[in-house]
């Protein structure tokens, strides 16, 4: 059985190493530093998850969001916004499935990525 795909738009390089680190066993990482690639990506690898902080170079991870959320290609991937700012609010509305503030909670983060797969009927 393969392992399910999680797309991460994450500019930190200590973070996507944190998330490497605490991920990799579980699912195939694919990693980008800005909106507009995390976008094409989504589109070409069609992620089980997608994981994203709003403060992405090119395009915010807001903007990513509602850009997934309104392409029939991508708009059943579940997203997770995972970051520093005050803004789950504006991540809902912008089409999030879930919300994490930073820093990471390893036990928590896993919690909501198996409550979004399991939505999908995928577990890893």
């Amino acid at each position: 059985m393969s392992l399910p795909t999680l797309l991460i738009g994450e500019r930190d390089p200590f973070m996507r190493r944190t998330l490497s680190h605490f991920l990799t066993p579980k699912f195939q990482l694919h990693f980008t530093e800005d909106g507009a690639t995390l976008v094409e990506a989504a589109r070409t690898l069609h992620p089980h998850l997608i994981v994203l902080e709003i403060l992405l170079p090119r395009q915010d991870g807001l903007q990513v969001c509602r850009t997934l959320k309104s392409d029939p290609a991508t708009r059943a991937i579940p997203v997770l916004v995972f970051t520093w700012l005050n803004a789950e609010e504006r991540a809902l509305l912008a089409g999030a499935d879930a919300f994490l503030p930073k820093p990471f909670e390893a036990s928590l983060f896993s919690a909501t990525l198996q409550r979004l797969l399991s939505r999908r009927g995928e577990t890893p």
